[in-house]
C-alpha cells in the first residue's frame, strides 16, 4: 500500500488551509507545509541582514578580541589609551565588511531576479510573485521552462504528448517525452473544462528522487495511477510542443530539483581558518607576556615603588592589586600585535583581486559577450590551493554538439582527401547548410548512383532510427544527439527522412520519394548497444538494418561478410582520434523466416514474466548473420581548449574527477577526448572496485588490531606498481572508495544523481582534508557547486542556476586554467606575503613596548607618541604592503601558465603556515630589540652640538619611531618581486607622510590649539637636527636589514624558490622531456569502450511510442462532446498490454 501524505486538490485553494496541512514552526506557531514558489540564492533579507552579517563577522576571533578590548578600555583605571581608538576602527571594519557583503548579495539578488523570468501563465487565478502556486493550473508555451513540478494534463500534441529537454535536471540534452493521462487529455482541452477540474491528487512527500514519482488521481470517483512519465519537473524545457497545461504538485523548495540543490553555506578559506588559530596563539602569547610583566610590576612596586616618594599617587593600593591593573593595561598596550586594520586590508586586497578577475580580457568570451565574474570577494586565495576539481561533463567539457566527421564504406575511410575545401551543398535543397564535409568524391559517388555500398550506407542512416519529425516546421526530434547527427548526414547526402507513421517510413532518395513498411523496431538499450529495424521494401523484399557498437556487431556478422579487417582498421583509426563509432550492417530476410520470428516476437511482447529478457532473446534470433556495410565516426564536440586545460591542471598536480549523469561508455569516450584518460593508464571499473574493496574489508576483519582506532593504518596501496590508474564507476559504487580513488590519476563517476555528486565532494573534503573546486553549468550541478570549497558556474546552454549559486562564473571551461594557475596562484602568493609582512611589522612595532617596560617599572607605559600609535597602521606602513598584496608577481601570467608546477606550493600550504608565522614573530622580536636598544645605547652618554644632551624620552621616541618607519618600508621593498611606479610612490610616499605629519603635530601652532592632545611640541625639529641621531637611525636600519639581505642572497643561491630562474629552467627541461615522450600510441585492443560509444540515450528510445502510434493520431474537434473525443482505434494484439 502506497504511503501518501501529500494531497493537492485542483482549483481549490481553501482546501489547503485546513489544519491537517499545517506544521509547527516554533512553539504554537504553525504555517502551511506547502512551499511558495519563491526560490532564493541570496543570503540576506531586510530583517536578517544585520544579525546574520554580525554573526558571520564575529565568527572571526579577532573581532571578538577587539570587542573585549573595547570593553576593557572603558574602565579608566586600566586604560592607557582612549576607548574611541578601538571603537572607531572596529565600527569602520565591521561597516566596510558589511557593505561589501551587502553588495555581493545584491549582485546575487539582481542575477536571481534577472533569471526568475516567468514565461508561464497562470490560467485561472491571479498570481502574486512568490505566492503559493499549489492547486493552480499553468500554461506553458514552446521553449519555456516548467516553474514547478507539474502533473501534465493536456498538450497541443496528440494524446497529450509533450517533448521535454531535461538538461537542467540530469545534464542530458537528448529529448524525452512525457504524456498526460488519457482521461485528462480527452476532457481538459477547453478553458472552461480546466476551470471546472477538481481532481484530488494523492502522492509521495517531496523528495530528491529525480527518477521516481508515485501517486494517484481521484476524479469523479475513479482512481488513476500516476508515475514519472506524467510529470513535468521544474527545470524541464518544453520542446516541439506548442503548449501544454499542468497542475502544480510541488512548488518552490518542495520541487525535486530544489531538493537536490543543497543549502547555501558560508564558505571560508583555509587561510581564514589558519588566521583564527594564529589569533588564538597571539592572544595566548599576549596573556603570558602581560602576566609576566604584571608580576614584574608587583615585585618592582613592592621593592622600589613604595620607597620612591616621587611615585606616590595618593591611592591606597597594594602591590598585588597594582600588578592586576598592570596586567590589563598591558593587554591594551600590546593589542596591536593583532591590529584591527589587518582585516580591513585583507578585505581590500580580496576586493582588488576580484576586480582583476572581472577585468581580465583573456577570460572574456566575445561570442556571447560574457566576461568572467567573481561573484564573491572572500575566496580568491583559495583558488591557489585547489587539489581536486569535480567537473560536470555535458555542457561543461562538451558543447552538446554532435558532428558527423568520418565514415568507412566498404573498407574505405571517408574522407580520405587531404584537400580542405568544404563540400558545396547547394545541389540539395534539403541539406543543412551548417553541415561540413570535405570529401567531394564521396558526394559524387552517391549522386551518380553507381556506388551501391554508399547508397545502402546512407539509406540505412535515413531509415534505422527513432527520430520523429514535427509536421509544422519539419524539425526532427531525436532520442539522442548522435541520432540527430546521423540523420542530418544522410539528409545532406540526398537521403532525406521525411515522415513516419505507426508502421511506415517515408524518405526521399535523391529525387525520388519512397515509402517503406515498418514491420518491427528493435530499440536500443544500454545492454544491447544496438538497434535494428525490419522494413518491407516496395518490391516486397524484407530487410533488417542494424547499427550498433562494434563489440556487439562483430559477434553477429556472417562468416561471408566482407571488409571486416579493413573496417576494423578504420575503427582503430577513429578510436585513436577519440571519435564515437557505430557499425552499420544489414540482413535480407525471407517472408517465411520473418513470419516465424514475428510469432515469437508477439509472444514475448505479451509475456508477464521478465518481458525484457524475453524480448532480448527474440531479438538475438533475428540479429545474426549480418552483412557489414561500414561504420560512422561522430565527434562529441568538446569546448575549445578543454584537453589543453586538463593537461595543464594535471601537471599542476590537480586531480580532476568527472561526475556525470551520462552512461559509462559516453563518459569514458569523453575522458579520452579531453585527455583526462590516456593510453598509458590502466582503467578500473565498478566490478574491479568492488572486488578490491571487499578484499580490503576482509583483511580488516581478519586483522582488526592493525586497523583499530589510535593505531596508524597500514598503507597498502590498492594499485601496487608505478603505472597510472584511472577509475570509472557508476552511482551505485560511491561508498568506501575515497582512498582507492585518490590513488588514481583520473576518476570518472557515471550515472550519478545531483545528490551523489555532492556526496562525492563531501567524502573527499571530509576524509582527505583537501581543497576542492566544483564546476558545472546546469541546475543538476548546484548541490555540487555549493558543497565544494570553491564553486564555479559556466554560463552555458543549461540556464543560469549554476551561475547563480557559484562563487566564480565564466563562459568556457578553458578559462579555468587561467583562473587557477594565474589569478589563484597570484592571489595566494600575494595574500601569504602580505600576512607574513603584516605580522612582522606589527610584532616589530608592538614589542618595543615590551623592552621599554624593563626601564619603566613595568608600568604599562607606551614607548611611542599616541598619534604615532594611531597612524602607524593607518598611514605610515599600510600602503606599500597593501600594494604588494594587490600587485606583486613572482612570475608573469605567461610563465605561470607555461610552468604549472609553480602552482604546487599553494597546494602544500608552504607559503603561510605556523612555521612562517613564528619566523615572522622572531624576525619582529629581533627588529624590535634593535630598534629599542641601539637608540637606548646612543642616548646613554651623549652630547649635542649645542652642549645639551637630548637624551629625553620624547627624543628617544622620535628616533625609535623614525627607525621603525625606515625599516618596515625598506623591508617591504626587499620583499617586493614586481616593481611598478605605484610601488615606488607608496614606499617613498609613506616615509614622506610620516615626516610631514610628525613635523605638523610637533609644531607649536597645533599645541596652542590642543595643548592636552599634542604634547610633543618641537621634539622632531630639535632631535632630527642632531647628526648623531641620524647616524643612530642609519645604524639601526642597517643592522636590522643586513641579516635579511644575507639570508635572501643565500636562499636564492642555495635554496631557490619554485619561481626562481634556476627552477624554471629545470621545469623547462622536464616539459621538453614530456613532449618528446608524447608520441601517437598504437590502439590497444583491450580498450573496447573507446569504440563502443553507442550513446543514443540513457534509457530506451522512442520505439514503444512509435509502435503504439500515439504520437500520430489526430485529435478530434475541440467542440465535440465527450463521446466524440474518445479515440478508440483497433490495435494490434501486442498494443493491448
Amino acid at each position: 500500500m502506497m504511503n501518501v501524505t501529500w494531497k493537492v486538490k485542483a482549483n481549490d485553494r481553501p482546501y489547503h488551509q485546513l489544519p491537517e496541512f499545517k506544521k509547527k514552526v516554533f512553539l504554537c506557531i504553525k504555517k502551511s507545509k506547502y512551499s511558495g514558489n519563491a526560490i532564493k540564492t541570496y543570503k540576506y533579507n531586510f530583517l536578517t541582514f544585520l544579525p546574520l552579517n554580525l554573526y558571520e563577522q564575529f565568527r572571526r576571533v579577532a573581532n571578538v578580541y577587539f570587542l573585549a578590548l573595547l570593553i576593557l578600555q572603558i574602565i579608566p583605571e586600566i586604560s592607557t589609551l582612549p576607548w574611541y581608538t578601538t571603537l572607531i576602527p572596529l565600527v569602520i571594519v565591521l561597516g566596510i565588511t558589511a557593505i561589501k557583503d551587502l553588495v555581493d548579495d545584491l549582485v546575487r539578488f539582481g542575477l536571481w531576479k534577472t533569471c526568475e523570468v516567468n514565461s508561464s501563465v497562470i490560467v485561472f487565478s491571479t498570481w502574486p510573485s512568490g505566492a503559493n502556486l499549489l492547486t493552480l493550473i499553468v500554461h506553458l508555451g514552446k521553449t519555456t521552462c516548467s516553474i514547478a513540478d507539474l502533473l501534465l494534463l493536456s498538450s497541443s500534441n496528440p494524446n497529450s504528448l509533450c517533448y521535454v529537454e531535461t538538461a537542467e535536471l540530469d545534464g542530458e540534452t537528448n529529448l524525452k517525452f512525457r504524456m498526460g493521462l488519457r482521461v485528462t487529455d480527452e476532457r481538459l482541452q477547453e478553458d472552461h473544462q480546466l476551470a471546472d477540474f477538481n481532481a484530488l491528487i494523492e502522492c509521495e512527500e517531496p523528495n530528491n528522487r529525480l527518477d521516481k514519482f508515485t501517486g494517484m488521481m481521484l476524479w469523479d470517483r475513479e482512481r488513476y495511477p500516476l508515475e514519472l512519465d506524467n510529470m513535468l519537473l521544474r527545470g524541464c524545457k518544453i520542446r516541439n510542443t506548442d503548449w501544454c497545461h499542468g497542475l502544480v504538485i510541488f512548488a518552490g523548495g518542495d520541487t525535486k530539483i530544489m531538493k537536490n540543490g543543497g543549502k547555501t553555506r558560508f564558505k571560508r578559506t583555509k587561510i581564514d581558518e589558519l588566521m583564527n588559530y594564529m589569533v588564538y596563539t597571539i592572544f595566548a602569547l599576549l596573556i603570558l607576556v602581560s602576566a609576566g610583566l604584571a608580576i614584574g610590576h608587583t615585585y618592582w612596586y613592592e621593592a622600589i615603588g613604595t620607597k620612591a616618594w616621587y611615585l606616590f599617587d595618593g591611592k591606597d593600593q597594594t602591590p598585588g592589586y597594582r600588578g592586576f591593573l598592570s596586567f590589563w593595561g598591558y593587554i591594551i598596550v600590546l593589542n596591536t600585535m593583532v591590529p584591527i586594520s589587518l582585516y580591513v586590508s585583507v578585505e581590500v586586497i580580496r576586493l582588488g583581486q576580484s576586480k582583476f578577475i572581472n577585468w581580465d580580457l583573456q577570460m572574456y568570451f566575445a561570442e556571447k559577450d560574457t566576461p568572467a565574474k567573481a561573484r564573491t570577494t572572500t575566496l580568491n586565495e583559495e583558488l591557489g590551493q585547489i587539489q581536486y576539481i569535480f567537473s560536470d561533463k555535458t555542457g561543461t567539457l562538451t558543447q552538446n554538439i554532435m558532428q558527423f566527421k568520418k565514415c568507412t564504406i566498404a573498407g574505405l575511410i571517408k574522407p580520405f582527401s587531404i584537400l580542405c575545401q568544404l563540400v558545396d551543398w547547394s545541389w540539395n535543397r534539403y541539406a543543412d547548410k551548417k553541415f561540413q564535409f570535405i570529401d567531394h568524391s564521396l558526394v559524387a559517388h552517391v549522386r551518380s548512383k553507381k556506388d551501391k555500398d554508399a547508397m545502402e550506407f546512407f539509406k540505412l542512416l535515413s531509415l534505422c532510427h527513432t527520430v520523429m519529425v514535427e509536421h509544422k516546421d519539419g524539425n526532427p526530434t531525436a532520442a539522442s544527439p548522435d541520432e540527430g547527427a546521423l540523420v542530418t548526414a544522410a539528409r545532406n547526402f540526398g537521403y532525406v527522412f521525411l515522415s513516419r507513421t505507426q508502421d511506415t517510413m517515408t524518405i526521399r532518395e535523391m529525387d525520388q520519394e519512397m515509402t517503406y513498411e515498418m514491420l518491427a523496431l528493435l530499440d536500443f538499450n544500454s545492454d544491447r548497444k544496438r538497434m535494428s529495424i525490419i522494413l518491407k521494401f516496395p518490391d516486397g523484399r524484407i530487410r533488417l538494418y542494424c547499427k550498433g557498437a562494434d563489440t556487439v556487431i562483430y559477434e553477429r556478422l556472417s562468416p561471408s561478410s566482407k571488409h571486416k579487417e579493413t573496417t576494423q582498421t578504420a575503427l582503430d583509426v577513429f578510436a585513436n582520434e577519440t571519435l564515437r563509432t557505430l557499425c552499420l550492417c544489414y540482413k535480407d530476410i525471407s517472408a517465411e523466416e520473418f513470419e516465424a520470428w514475428s510469432r515469437r516476437h508477439k509472444e514475448a511482447q505479451v509475456t508477464m514474466n521478465d518481458r525484457e529478457a524475453a524480448l532480448d532473446a527474440v531479438y538475438e534470433q533475428i540479429e545474426n548473420n549480418l552483412m557489414l556495410i561500414g561504420a560512422t565516426a561522430i565527434e562529441d564536440k568538446l569546448q575549445d581548449g578543454v584537453p589543453e586545460t586538463i593537461a595543464k591542471l594535471a601537471k599542476a598536480d590537480i586531480k580532476i574527477w568527472v561526475l556525470t549523469g551520462d552512461k559509462k561508455e559516453t563518459a569514458e569516450n569523453i575522458g579520452y577526448s579531453c585527455s583526462l584518460l590516456t593510453d598509458d593508464m590502466e582503467i578500473h571499473y565498478g566490478d574491479d572496485v568492488n572486488e578490491k574493496l571487499t578484499r580490503r574489508q576482509a583483511s580488516r576483519r581478519d586483522d582488526p588490531q592493525a586497523y583499530r582506532r589510535g593505531k596508524k593504518k597500514t598503507a597498502e596501496p590498492f594499485f601496487p606498481g608505478s603505472n597510472k590508474n584511472a577509475l570509472i564507476i557508476t552511482g551505485g559504487w560511491l561508498i568506501d572508495f575515497v582512498d582507492m580513488a585518490c590513488e588514481c590519476e583520473a576518476v570518472i563517476c557515471c550515472r550519478v544523481t545531483p545528490k551523489q555528486k555532492a556526496n562525492v565532494v563531501s567524502l573527499v573534503k571530509k576524509y582527505k582534508k583537501a581543497v576542492t573546486l566544483s564546476i558545472g553549468d546546469g541546475a543538476n550541478d548546484v548541490n555540487m557547486i555549493k558543497t565544494a570549497d570553491i564553486g564555479v558556474g559556466i554560463s552555458g546552454q543549461e540556464g543560469m542556476q549554476a551561475v547563480m549559486s557559484s562563487d566564480y562564473a565564466f563562459a568556457q571551461f578553458r578559462y579555468l586554467q587561467r583562473l587557477l594557475l594565474v589569478h589563484g596562484r597570484w592571489s595566494y602568493i600575494r595574500m601569504c606575503k602580505f600576512l607574513r609582512f603584516f605580522f612582522f611589522k606589527n610584532f616589530a612595532f608592538t614589542l618595543v613596548h615590551f623592552w621599554y617596560s624593563f626601564f619603566n617599572g613595568y608600568s604599562s607605559q607606551i614607548t611611542f607618541e599616541d598619534w604615532f600609535i594611531t597612524l602607524y597602521n593607518l598611514a605610515y606602513s599600510s600602503l606599500p604592503v597593501l600594494l604588494v598584496g594587490l600587485l606583486d608577481q613572482d612570475v608573469n601570467d605567461r610563465l605561470s601558465l607555461k610552468f604549472p608546477k609553480l602552482y604546487i606550493p599553494g597546494q602544500q600550504g608552504t607559503l603561510f603556515n605556523y612555521k612562517n608565522f613564528f619566523i615572522s614573530l622572531f624576525h619582529g622580536i629581533f627588529v624590535s630589540l634593535i630598534i629599542f636598544f641601539i637608540p637606548y645605547g646612543a642616548f646613554l652618554q651623549t652630547m649635542g652640538q649645542d652642549g645639551e644632551a637630548p637624551s629625553d624620552y620624547q627624543s628617544f621616541a622620535v628616533v625609535a619611531a623614525s627607525s621603525l618607519i625606515f625599516i618596515v618600508n625598506l623591508q617591504i621593498s626587499l620583499d617586493t618581486s614586481y616593481w611598478t611606479f605605484v610601488n615606488c610612490f607608496a614606499v617613498l610616499g609613506s616615509i614622506a607622510i610620516y615626516f610631514g605629519v610628525m613635523f605638523d603635530i610637533h609644531s607649536a601652532g597645533i599645541h596652542v590649539i590642543f595643548p592636552s592632545v599634542f604634547t610633543f611640541t618641537g621634539v622632531a625639529s630639535n632631535a632630527l637636527r642632531q647628526p648623531y641621531l641620524w647616524l643612530t637611525i642609519i645604524l639601526t636600519v642597517g643592522i636590522s636589514l643586513l641579516p635579511v639581505i644575507c639570508i635572501q642572497f643565500l636562499s636564492k643561491t642555495i635554496w631557490p624558490s619554485v619561481g626562481d630562474k634556476r627552477n624554471r629552467k629545470k621545469y623547462e627541461m622536464e616539459l621538453k622531456e614530456d613532449d618528446d615522450k608524447k608520441k601517437p600510441a598504437p590502439f590497444q585492443r583491450g580498450r573496447r569502450s573507446r569504440r563502443s560509444a553507442y550513446a543514443f540515450s540513457h534509457a530506451q528510445g522512442y520505439a514503444d511510442l512509435i509502435a503504439s502510434g500515439q504520437s500520430f493520431r489526430r485529435r478530434p474537434r475541440a467542440h465535440g462532446g465527450p463521446q466524440e473525443s474518445i479515440r478508440e482505434i483497433p490495435r494490434r494484439e501486442a498494443e493491448n498490454i
